[in-house]
């Protein structure tokens, strides 16, 4: 169906384009009768201002962009995403901000909504997830001269603002703790390793392994689903010398771990332990309870969410906003390798 127009809603109410234009802006010109006779003409034909016109009278669109490249069936089971995403529409429904979310194949397709979007002014700024090494979604959205937030850091986005948690300290973190308990053989089931954030934690493992003289650090890239996270769970504890303990990149793929873990007669903590790298309600029901990287991602989105608004009123401001660290929340899946394993 053809979008209604401002001529057609002239010509229904039998008034000028103008004087539709002065009723729709809520500008002197018009009589109070016909101002409620245009207004009530546009509700019953379903009339929405054209976003490229509203943006070229200095009007904002009042809605942020979120385009993400990940397969829908892995983001539907993920509770970091779901959280993620309600702190962020809180943080815009405060100042009656929309988001526009849209979930595409790849990269390209991605790039190619910011461009579309941008030039259409359908929305004031975008919100850029899953940061890449050597990421050309930033030039793309730096030609297109939207406000726009990369979750992802420390630094290297260009001119784009950023929000961002310290994944190399925090996978330092539960290295540290891991040798501590004595394990020396130590394994990380990763997410993929285009990601910044996947090649830090995997770098903070290798760092930390000759450094505290650890045996084995090994590093398996996967989808972040649950099948390779079991997979690739299956292959470790499969060799002759398997990991003690196991780094999941997600609690999805941790709850996978744990269940093929039990498959394969492992006993968890007491033959292997297990550390998620997001905190759940998945990882607190598990049985045993997995020990956890936690941090309040409700309140990530809302910070993300405030940042964005603030370039979005002040075009050319430049943010570099550093969260807190996750926290290793020691649970019921973690404790000194046995006797058996340092034979």
């Amino acid at each position: 169906m053809r979008r209604p127009t401002i001529t057609d809603i002239a010509q229904r109410v039998g008034v000028s384009k103008g004087a539709v234009s002065f009723a729709l802006n809520g500008r002197p010109g018009v009589g109070e009768a016909t101002r409620a006779r245009i207004l009530q003409v546009a509700k019953e034909m379903n009339w929405r201002p054209h976003s490229a016109a509203r943006a070229l009278g200095g009007a904002r669109a009042e809605a942020v962009g979120l385009v993400i490249a990940r397969p829908a069936s892995t983001l539907g089971v993920e509770p970091f995403f779901a959280q993620l995403l309600s702190g962020l529409q809180a943080g815009l429904s405060a100042q009656s901000v929309a988001l526009h979310l849209l979930i595409v194949e790849d990269v390209e397709a991605e790039m190619e909504v910011y461009r579309e979007w941008a030039s259409a002014h359908r929305v004031d700024g975008f919100v850029m997830v899953d940061l890449k090494v050597r990421d050309p979604r930033i030039e793309v959205l730096e030609e297109a001269g939207t406000p726009a937030v990369v979750l992802g850091g420390p630094g290297r986005h260009g001119s784009l603002s950023s929000v961002w948690a310290d994944d190399r300290g925090a996978m330092l973190s539960v290295v540290d703790y891991l040798a501590a308990l004595g394990h020396r053989r130590i394994a990380h089931v990763a997410g993929l390793p285009a990601f910044r954030h996947t090649q830090r934690r995997m770098r903070a493992l290798h760092d930390r392994a000759g450094r505290l003289d650890l045996e084995e650090a090994v590093s398996v890239p996967t989808d972040f689903s649950d099948s390779e996270g079991a997979a690739a769970t299956r292959a470790l504890l499969s060799r002759p010398r398997r990991p003690t303990a196991i780094v999941y990149d997600s609690d999805v793929m941790a709850l996978a771990g744990l269940g093929v873990a039990g498959e394969m007669g492992v006993k968890v903590p007491d033959e292997l332990s297990i550390v998620a790298f997001d905190d759940s309600v998945l990882t607190r029901i598990a049985h045993p309870a997995i020990s956890a990287l936690s941090r309040d991602t409700f309140a990530f989105g809302k910070q993300l969410a405030e940042v964005m608004l603030e370039v979005i009123a002040e075009p050319g401001l430049r943010r570099d906003v550093k969260t807190a660290t996750p926290r290793l929340v020691v649970r019921e899946s973690t404790a000194p390798p046995g006797a058996w394993q340092e034979n």
